[in-house]
């Protein structure tokens, strides 16, 4: 692997950042500073601690910061039910993200084990 820009991973994760940025566009001005940010912040976690993982010295540290960015997920994941809970999301919307969400989980689950063997 010559560098992370090349992994699968983070590659389907940064197409998640691009989807959840489009979703909440549409989410009231004033959860600006609440929800919107914070799902925002959360789904960019997610490419960034992959990137930073990758970047360590141990196999170990790099598995640290890869549960970060399955942590992150979580969070993601939990904000769009939110989302939805509050009207700002269809179940159309909240079930199609929801898909690349669990597919972001497998691909990072896969990737840990990966880890973990070497």
């Amino acid at each position: 692997m010559n560098s992370y820009t090349e992994l699968d991973v983070w590659k389907y994760s940064r197409e998640l950042v691009k989807l959840i940025y489009v979703l909440t566009k549409s989410f009231p001005n004033e959860e600006l500073y609440g929800l919107t940010n914070q799902i925002r912040r959360s789904v960019v976690s997610v490419p960034s601690n992959i990137a930073e993982g990758i970047g360590r010295q141990s196999n170990k540290e790099t598995i640290h910061f890869l549960y970060i960015a399955k942590g992150s997920l979580q969070e993601v994941e939990t904000q769009l039910y939110l989302s939805f809970d509050l009207e700002y999301i269809s179940e159309a919307e909240l079930k199609n993200i929801l898909g690349t969400v669990i597919s972001s989980k497998k691909l990072l689950n896969g990737f840990i084990n990966y880890y973990k063997k070497l």
